[in-house]
């Protein structure tokens, strides 16, 4: 996902991702000096480099060993940018599948509905310590770096993230990311793809706290891992594995929602004591 900041047509952010952009094609398409906007977004968390005459991002080369996924969560107090804000952050760092770093915040927030309230148990009297947006876009911009953004359903929360990093003056995100629902269509036979039903057929964070920002964080880190053992052979770098979460054949979804068979399963059981 790149954000309207990155001034590269599709087809040639396509290409910046697997057989390369010359250069010629690059500065047809830009009008400032070049090296000043590799560096522009390499502070933005993209990182482009030059190898055999033409242009590439940086994760074309980088093994899935050693590549940083930053996994996030955010809970906000509604859903429109204009009109609402981040109330809770978090987000872990994976390295070769183990968690090398972590950070969660709270950010103060004037008013929440208790709708929001009655999702996530977060009022705002529990924000009123807590760090303001900027403070809290400012230490996770440092805390992400060039890692790759990863998130359950990663769109909404890669730009409202980058959208608030905009509201505090600060430049739009432009990482390199990966939705961990689309990996896991690819990946895991389930009815759903919801996280917290992901999480109860699979166990995967069992004393989870649905709607909690690091909870929803350390149960998608566990879908990640599961998800990861189950991928192609031939996927080896960044590149291969963003790809195969975008076009590699999603897999059949279960007809039947185990969980309604087994209620009904036990009903059935249930009634045939009472007849006895």
């Amino acid at each position: 996902m790149l954000n309207n900041n990155f001034s590269l047509d599709a087809k040639s952010i396509y290409k910046l991702s697997s057989k390369g952009l010359s250069l010629k094609t690059l500065k047809e398409q830009i009008d400032e000096d070049l090296d000043f906007l590799l560096e522009l977004w390499h502070s933005q968390g993209l990182e482009i480099l030059k190898h055999q005459g033409n242009f590439y991002f940086a994760t074309k080369f980088i093994s899935l060993e050693d590549a940083e996924f930053c996994i996030v969560d955010i809970e906000t107090n509604g859903s429109k940018i204009d009109k609402h804000q981040i109330i809770e952050l978090a987000a872990i760092k994976v390295k070769n599948s183990k968690i090398i770093d972590s950070y969660e915040s709270l950010v103060r927030c004037k008013e929440i509905n208790p709708h929001i309230t009655e999702i996530t148990g977060i009022t705002a009297e529990d924000t009123s310590d807590a760090p303001d947006l900027k403070k809290v876009m400012y230490d996770f911009k440092n805390f992400l770096g060039d890692a790759v953004f990863v998130a359950h359903d990663v769109k909404f929360d890669y730009k409202f993230i980058s959208l608030s990093m905009q509201k505090i003056g600060l430049a739009p995100l432009l990482n390199r990311s990966l939705c961990s629902l689309s990996l896991a269509e690819r990946t895991i036979e389930s009815y759903r793809y919801a996280l917290s039903y992901l999480n109860k057929s699979f166990g995967l964070h069992p004393s989870a706290t649905h709607h909690r920002a690091m909870s929803d964080v350390l149960t998608t880190y566990e879908l990640f891992k599961l998800s990861m053992a189950n991928i192609k052979k031939d996927v080896k770098t960044v590149e291969d594995f963003i790809k195969f979460t975008k076009e590699a054949k999603k897999l059949k979804r279960l007809k039947f929602d185990p969980f309604l068979e087994k209620e009904s399963q036990c009903k059935t059981q249930e009634d045939k004591l009472k007849i006895k």
